[in-house]
């Protein structure tokens, strides 16, 4: 989850910052105004450009993957599995998965000590001096 989330913001960045570069490359509609008054261009200023050219079509198919960007890692940001609140709770669910973890013994399964032997097969006590 956290590899998508890296993979996603790092496309994010990438697609804005294409946008900011094609936006500033494109030729604006205002850029015709000042030969506007006595030029023949002036109807195109408020009418309708024709069809679009190559650039603007990329701007707006980065802008869609803009905006999908946008919405996934606003998915995926919210939806990460709950954190514990406290310290305590993180205690809890430490003890609680050590003793799920932990082996029980049964009193069977515990071998029994033997006694300590010299050469000679007896077992040997110590006698205190």
């Amino acid at each position: 989850m956290d590899f998508w989330i890296k993979f996603l913001l790092v496309a994010h960045v990438l697609i804005a910052l294409s946008i900011i570069g094609l936006v500033l490359l494109q030729h604006g509609k205002g850029a015709d105004m000042g030969s506007g008054f006595g030029g023949g261009a002036s109807s195109s200023l408020f009418g309708a450009t024709g069809s679009a050219n190559f650039l603007s079509r990329i701007t707006a198919g980065l802008a869609t993957a803009f905006f999908m960007s946008s919405l996934g890692l606003a998915y995926l940001a919210t939806n990460k599995p709950a954190a514990p609140a406290g310290v305590m709770e993180t205690l809890k669910d430490q003890t609680d998965s050590n003793r799920q973890a932990a082996p029980t013994m049964v009193p069977s399964d515990v071998p029994e000590p033997k006694p300590a032997t010299t050469p000679e097969g007896s077992t040997s006590k110590k006698v205190p001096e």
